[in-house]
């Protein structure tokens, strides 16, 4: 297995078996069982949860993976016929090739239109299903799914389903093999998995179970509370997969908009305790079909699934403890107290500027020990770093390299993080540059993890300066096509949860923007997708050197009073046209003092309700980061998305 595989649950899950559960151990190799040695009458104790991913799930040729499979951790892979068929090597050395990267070959998929046929038609699909009997065999894999039929010709019924499968089930048996039944949700006949279990228990044979697929399922909006009266030993295999919520035809929005557990709105976690409710304790495995997926590398894809899977699984065993769920116990979901420092790298002909900008937001330099010159202000609660680092062509700078994030326990969230994949980051004990308690981003940038009994890196002091009272918000740019791995890194991590994706529009195109906060609002995450280099959002991608963070948000309880200390350090604002106050001024009544006080400063203004929200924003500096000044009244909740495009049109009149 790969470097990933030897994370924490993994090291964990191995520890407790020899990694192959009874009821999926290939059978047609040395020291395999057969079907009647195996256990009928449903799990009676847990067993080590195994976690596979279909081939289908990520891009790639077979080969690369396989590789990236193992490496985020997974212990099996459903191999898909498309790639076994591309492939120019036989079945028995794709199947040593994915046992050599310590893979178990979970299952062999798809076997479509198979039952409900008749003549000719019903003979020709008994030999096309005993010639893949024959390249299972050969692949060292014991189980097919078999998907109910589309065909044109088939006929309905139950009962002749059943019969079909009973008689294919012999023929498995006396090769050693299962047949798993799943029902399509645009199944001609049978789309609902009520229906497909019937036809599994009419068929009553011991090679013949179902497949149970959460999209199939929770796709047609069928309680999964439903699958609690299947027995566990007769469910072969759980398949889970989430999608947005989103009207249109079921085949192409399963064929197209699939994605990880957490990242849609489909409940798959009330689905993988109904499959774990029976007894089952076979393994759990993704089936993603998503068109962002099959272009993204497939190491970056896997390990986004691994993390979801565990996290999935872990929320199981929370929500149903009495679930014979023998998973690795990992500390739950990090409760952030709020962000405690912000760390920027700034080369030394970018350092003094940085300073002088902080000296103009009312930030004072506190006493350094530091011997690398590591510099630190603070003002109210907010603490930010700055550490040199020699100029580079491929470095931006300044750019931010560390978030710390104060929580409750700092191991617990680092052991949470690693447990789902994250790649620690390992420093010197006493380092305060993010090498301790840290692990790295989707991006490799620092997530370090500080203690609330632990002391602070500087003495808390009084919102003297221009006001600033503490961190409300950081924005991070980051590709598109990686805004679901960056909302998974943190929902699975945080107890935070993610809002809707909107639309910012930049004159160069479209932004797309996704807030992420926790319960009690003291951690708020903005995320922004960026398509096109033409965007402002583009640019900072193409000139930030790997950075993500692009603007940070500070609150204040008196936005008109901190413009008014800021405009006397010399604190340059984004300067906004005279007609977005004209607009302001027929949408909203606001007292016409006010209005040009903040027509003076440069502040701009939403409401929603009884909510009020003020904001006001730095010049961008260096590749384009910008910090922002906020004040939030009535409960606003939002980021102020109605002033975005004249935000951005200011500042791309700034840019050179």
């Amino acid at each position: 297995m790969g470097t990933q595989g030897s994370d924490a649950f993994s090291r964990v899950a191995a520890s407790l078996s020899d990694g192959v559960p009874d009821e999926v151990r290939p059978v047609s190799g040395p020291g395999s069982d057969s079907i009647d040695s195996r256990r009928r009458g449903g799990a009676t104790r847990p067993r080590p949860l195994k976690t596979a991913i279909a081939t289908v799930s990520i891009s790639g040729t077979l080969d690369e993976k396989l590789a990236a499979i193992a490496a985020a951790g997974f212990t099996g892979v459903e191999i898909l016929e498309q790639d076994l068929v591309a492939d120019d090597r036989s079945p028995r050395e794709i199947g040593q090739a994915a046992r050599d990267a310590g893979l178990e070959v979970t299952l062999y998929q798809p076997f479509r239109d198979f039952e409900g046929l008749t003549g000719a038609a019903r003979a020709k699909a008994f030999d096309r299903a005993e010639r893949k009997f024959d390249l299972m065999q050969e692949l060292g894999c014991e189980l097919l799914l078999v998907v109910s039929s589309v065909h044109p010709e088939a006929l309905g019924g139950i009962d002749r389903a059943a019969a079909d499968l009973a008689d294919l089930g012999e023929r498995a048996a006396r090769r050693g093999l299962r047949v798993g039944y799943e029902a399509l949700a645009w199944g001609r006949f049978i789309n609902d998995h009520r229906d497909a279990w019937e036809a599994v228990r009419r068929a009553d044979h011991p090679a013949i179970g179902i497949i149970l697929d959460s999209f199939h399922t929770l796709g047609r909006r069928i309680d999964p509370d439903t699958i609690r009266d299947i027995p566990g030993d007769r469910i072969f295999l759980v398949q889970v997969a989430d999608a947005p919520a989103i009207e249109m035809d079921v085949l192409y929005w399963s064929r197209h908009f699939r994605n990880m557990p957490g990242e849609g709105d489909l409940d798959v976690t009330r689905f993988l305790r109904a499959a774990m409710a029976t007894g089952y304790c076979g393994p759990v495995s993704l089936e993603i079909f998503n068109d962002q997926y099959r272009g993204a590398p497939p190491e970056t894809i896997a390990r986004d699934g691994y993390r979801a899977l565990v996290a999935l699984i872990d929320d199981v065993r929370r929500a149903e403890p009495k679930l014979a769920v023998d998973a690795p116990a990992i500390p739950g979901r990090v409760a952030a107290r709020g962000l405690d420092v912000v760390e920027f790298h700034a080369s030394g002909a970018d350092a003094p500027g940085l300073a002088a900008m902080l000296d103009s937001l009312g930030f004072e330099r506190l006493p350094s020990v530091a011997t690398d010159g590591r510099q630190l202000w603070q003002q109210g609660e907010i603490r930010i770093a700055a550490t040199p680092r020699p100029a580079a062509p491929a470095i931006a700078s300044p750019t931010v390299a560390r978030l710390g994030f104060r929580v409750a326990s700092a191991a617990d969230a680092v052991t949470r993080a690693t447990a789902l994949g994250a790649k620690p980051v390992s420093g010197p004990a006493g380092s305060d540059a993010g090498g301790r308690d840290a692990v790295c981003d989707p991006a490799g940038g620092i997530v370090q993890f500080l203690d609330d009994a632990a002391p602070q890196a500087g003495p808390a002091t009084p919102a003297g300066g221009c006001g600033l009272v503490r961190i409300d918000h950081v924005a991070q740019t980051v590709p598109f096509e990686e805004m679901l791995a960056w909302s998974l890194f943190y929902t699975s991590l945080f107890d935070i949860s993610a809002g809707p994706i909107i639309d910012l529009v930049d004159p160069g195109g479209l932004v797309r923007s996704r807030a992420l906060g926790s319960p009690d609002g003291r951690v708020r995450l903005v995320l922004n997708g960026a398509e096109t280099p033409r965007t402002l959002a583009g640019r900072f991608l193409a000139e930030g050197g790997g950075a993500t963070v692009q603007h940070l948000a500070f609150a204040t309880d008196d936005i008109l009073a901190t413009a008014d200390r800021l405009a006397a350090r010399g604190f340059e604002s984004l300067p906004m046209p005279r007609n977005y106050y004209d607009d302001l001024a027929a949408r909203f009544d606001i007292p016409a003092d006010r209005l040009a006080r903040m027509q003076a400063a440069n502040i701009l203004y939403d409401r929603v309700g009884d909510g009020e929200f003020f904001h006001l924003y730095s010049r961008p500096f260096g590749p384009g980061v910008v910090f922002e000044i906020v004040e939030r009244r009535g409960g606003y909740g939002g980021y102020g998305a109605a002033n975005a495009s004249c935000r951005i049109a200011a500042q791309k009149r700034l840019a050179p």
